[in-house]
């Protein structure tokens, strides 16, 4: 005996279309894959470089500041110094070798030139850095310690204090009372 079969009973499979299904990634998503990592790695940049460039900037406000009370600790140890008025000075550098009052014995004027002379050793450090300090008649004697630098390094030069514009030097100034 035979057993024949119809055909509406036999069970058929769709077609198994293996070129129809996605193995993988295209190669258009990998390249926008790549532009938005691209984009993020510029980013990261311009936030590193943004965080280093105001660290900077911080940097030199706190060495000015740690300057001019520097200059003023200095005066206040020697206070003929500062009556005899022997520590006015502009921004230009001091002039002639002061003596080295750390090994010998200095007089009140030889010991306020070598504060300033070390004092404007020390503000070169900052970019353009440059020192003043300016005395007014009291009484009470008023001093005024003013420390200018070139934050941006521009090669700013103006000397508005607080600064005008972005062409002047940034500055901290100090004003103490005898």
């Amino acid at each position: 005996m035979y057993l024949i079969k119809r055909t509406s009973d036999i069970v058929t499979s769709p077609a198994k279309n293996f070129g129809n299904k996605q193995q993988g990634f295209t190669l258009l998503e990998v390249l926008i894959a790549l532009l938005v990592l691209s984009i993020g790695l510029l980013g990261l940049a311009a936030l590193q470089t943004t965080g280093l460039r105001s660290n900077e900037m911080a940097s030199m406000r706190t060495t000015s500041t740690m300057l001019a009370y520097d200059i003023t600790d200095r005066m206040r140890a020697n206070p003929q110094g500062i009556l005899d008025g022997d520590y006015v000075i502009d921004t230009d550098p001091v002039t002639g070798t002061p003596t080295d009052c750390t090994s010998t014995d200095c007089t009140t004027s030889q010991l306020a030139n070598y504060d300033l002379d070390q004092w404007k050793v020390a503000i070169a450090t900052l970019p353009g850095g440059l020192g003043e300090i300016t005395q007014t008649a009291g009484p009470p004697l008023t001093h005024t310690v003013t420390v200018r630098w070139d934050q941006n390094r521009t090669g700013a030069t103006g000397t508005t204090c607080p600064p005008a514009d972005n062409d002047d030097l940034r500055c901290f100034r100090l004003i103490f009372a005898e």
